[in-house]
């Protein structure tokens, strides 16, 4: 085949470090909008970037050049410095993430789910939403280096 393709859907979250709640209501649409930029920019889909006080998901096409982790590091990198120049100088995201694998199929639900980070997070806290993540996707982790 002389046509290299792919289809590999990726849910992404991380936190603010300390999980200090940085990301406000006021701030979220402007922010969302700057990681769909950086994520196009770096030859990834953006399907639906989304959060909370004090984290951020990203379900996204992944580029066929791209690795995970320099998606992750050049996302953070860019929105750390960017975030800086609203005034918040002390900002930093924490050093961990998480990845998830999504199935086509499974793209509307995955969409629905962090549109209603707001809600969701009036029932569970961000700490028990990332340990179900990890569980419903079989990661197994130490509690020790989770948390940053």
């Amino acid at each position: 085949m002389p046509q290299s393709l792919s289809q590999v859907i990726v849910h992404s979250v991380f936190s603010t470090e300390d999980r200090t709640p940085w990301l406000d209501d006021e701030l979220k649409p402007e922010l969302f909008a700057y990681l769909t930029t950086v994520l196009r920019n770096n030859g990834h889909t953006p399907v639906m970037i989304g959060g909370h006080d004090d984290h951020v998901h990203l379900l996204f096409g992944l580029s066929r050049t791209e690795t995970i982790a320099k998606m992750v590091e050049n996302t953070k990198v860019a929105s750390s410095k960017w975030l800086k120049t609203t005034g918040r100088e002390d900002f930093a995201w924490q050093r961990g993430y998480g990845v998830f694998g999504v199935s086509y199929s499974s793209i509307n639900p995955a969409i629905a789910y962090i549109a209603n980070q707001k809600v969701h997070h009036g029932k569970e806290l961000y700490q028990d939403e990332f340990r179900r993540l990890m569980a419903e996707n079989g990661l197994d982790y130490d509690e020790r280096y989770v948390w940053d």
